[in-house]
């Protein structure tokens, strides 16, 4: 892992009663072109006003209030306070639920990659999960509250590292029912044989080695072109940004790193879980909506 890079959160990995303590650190970079709006006249930043929507009016941020929509034109207003108490708790922990095979879950799941990196002298026990993972070919199923967000997440081994996927949650994949899709098989789809044998081939001439670097965003690099060109001919202008306050780090978790035998003996003990039922609550909600609830737009 690059050096200098910023732990955006602490915490630990926690299966059993084994703890590892380890810090969060971003695995990507936004790399399109960000278009900042400014005021020509001055080149002062332009940012985005609380518009009534209704009377085109600016109102202040003290008479806004946030509503869920439970059917077309009807909302529920929530207010601070019950919203911070519906917030999950936070517990500085990514939470295994259960172990479960490396090629279980779609990709349409798949959200938002973190970098996840021991520290307090959990090397030795870090090391002993991710090779677990890579023998066993499992990955770790698990919850995990980031900015009082709670999210489903997935603990994967990738090279020396281990990397927490964060994932949409089930009722956030749309179902293909609906989509015009051909039969699965050869046989169901009427796929002749020649069909196929010419297709494999055409596939196996295109078949070269994942290089990342062989592939770049087009659009990006000729905005930058255009870019190069006119600061080299002094064609620019200087914005001055307000500057941002640092992000506050939490605090250590303690190393338990010598608990794994009793961590296995209570498995070993403990009941097999079921698979969760669906909440009679949310089958009742969505009949009596007639459209499905949507939260309103953060306020700015």
């Amino acid at each position: 892992m690059a050096t200098g890079s910023r732990t955006l959160w602490k915490g630990a990995i926690s299966f059993g009663l084994v703890h590892i303590p380890v810090g969060l650190h971003t695995a990507t970079t936004e790399q399109g072109v960000d278009f900042d709006w400014l005021d020509k006249r001055s080149m002062d930043p332009v940012g985005y006003r609380r518009i009534n929507k209704k009377t085109g009016k600016e109102i202040a941020k003290e008479n806004i209030v946030k509503g869920v929509e439970y059917e077309d034109g009807k909302y529920v207003v929530i207010s601070p306070e019950e919203i911070a108490a519906a917030y999950p708790r936070t517990t500085q922990t990514i939470e295994i639920q259960r172990f479960i095979e490396a090629n279980e879950i779609p990709f349409v799941y798949l959200e938002r990659p973190y970098y996840v990196a021991p520290i307090n002298k959990g090397q030795k026990v870090y090391a002993l999960l991710r090779e677990t993972l890579v023998k066993t070919g499992k990955v770790g199923l698990a919850k995990v509250v980031i900015a009082t967000r709670q999210h489903l997440a997935v603990l994967v081994p990738s090279g020396a590292a281990l990397v927490l996927n964060l994932l949409r949650w089930g009722d956030e994949v749309k179902s293909l029912a609906g989509l015009d899709l051909p039969a699965e098989g050869v046989k169901g789809a009427k796929l002749t044989p020649a069909e196929m044998k010419m297709a494999e081939q055409l596939v196996g001439e295109m078949t070269g080695r994942w290089e990342p670097q062989d592939f770049k965003d087009e659009f990006k690099h000729e905005v930058m072109k255009i870019v190069d060109k006119k600061v080299k001919a002094g064609d620019t202008e200087t914005v001055i940004q307000p500057e941002e306050e640092p992000a506050q780090e939490n605090a250590n978790v303690i190393d338990l790193t010598a608990l794994l035998q009793r961590s296995l003996k209570g498995a070993k003990s403990a009941p097999r879980a079921e698979p969760a039922k669906k909440s009679k609550a949310r089958t009742r909600a969505k009949t009596a909506a007639k459209a499905p609830a949507k939260a309103t737009r953060k306020a700015a």
